[in-house]
């Protein structure tokens, strides 16, 4: 079995149980792209690596491009291509692959991108190979990877728990773990979202993050944690390792390069190849 394949599965049972159409808002899609805009993708060839059910592909064929493909190793891609088809954009295409290995035929994408499954792989260099290798000469890749800084609660707290659940039943884990364990999570972010202005409240732990995820209703973060405690892996990533991988690559232009923290608690992080 691919090394990747269980949680490829995990994640095909989550993604293939929600409602169709995209789990995220408009507003949450332009924030994990950013500084990707419209503009980087509108009428360029885009390829997106770990698609799942099409949540944020559906979002990016609103951009307009040319082409868009989704490239995923689960049988999420089932739901992926029912969400294609609705969102009323043609040029589009799902490919069931592993993206570790996946090397696309011809010079490469404009652009591509891959947010929140690197950190799930069992070789996280291999996501990142993927990134740059499939980019074609002068394109831009992009990608978002939880971070170890920020993230002590989680990686003392909830990775524990993670290695436990992800070997129950999906539904098992789903409504009887993940909706009890959010719970208090849900009260506390709502909490500090409504004292936000407070200055010992900004000193919180996850205080940015919970800002975000505020915004949002209890079936979303059931989503997040659930998605949280049923993969089989998750790595959380320094700063300093992803400047490693950047500085790796000759085929890079180095002025390009970016690593952005996102909500005190993630990476986004990315660049453009040489001509």
């Amino acid at each position: 079995m691919n090394n990747d394949q269980k949680t490829a599965d995990a994640f095909a049972e989550s993604w293939n149980h929600l409602p169709d159409g995209s789990v995220y808002t408009r507003d949450q899609f332009e924030d994990w792209m950013s500084p990707i805009t419209q503009t980087d993708a509108q009428g360029k060839t885009v390829l997106e690596l770990g698609c799942g059910n099409a949540s944020l592909l559906v979002h990016l064929a609103a951009w307009n491009p040319a082409v868009l493909h989704g490239v995923d190793l689960g049988d999420s891609v089932l739901s992926a291509e029912i969400n294609m088809k609705k969102a009323g954009y043609r040029n589009w295409k799902i490919i069931k692959a592993d993206l570790t290995e996946f090397d696309c035929e011809g010079p490469g994408y404009d652009l591509v991108y891959c947010i929140g499954v690197i950190h799930h792989l069992k070789n996280l260099k291999k996501g990142v190979d993927a990134l740059v290798r499939n980019t074609k000469k002068g394109g831009q890749f992009h990608g978002w990877v939880y971070a170890r800084e920020g993230n002590g609660v989680i990686v003392y707290i909830v990775d524990p728990l993670r290695k436990v659940v992800s070997r129950l039943p999906w539904w098992l884990t789903k409504y009887f773990v993940a909706v009890p364990l959010v719970l208090p999570y849900f009260l506390y972010a709502k909490t500090i979202n409504a004292l936000r202005e407070v200055s010992w409240v900004r000193r919180l732990p996850l205080y940015q993050y919970s800002l975000w995820i505020a915004k949002r209703e209890f079936a979303f973060f059931r989503h997040v944690a659930f998605d949280q405690l049923v993969t089989p892996q998750t790595r959380y990533i320094r700063r300093s390792q992803i400047e490693a991988w950047l500085k790796s690559y000759d085929e890079i232009d180095q002025n390009s390069t970016y690593i952005i923290m996102r909500n005190g608690n993630s990476w986004k992080f990315g660049g453009r190849k040489k001509l």
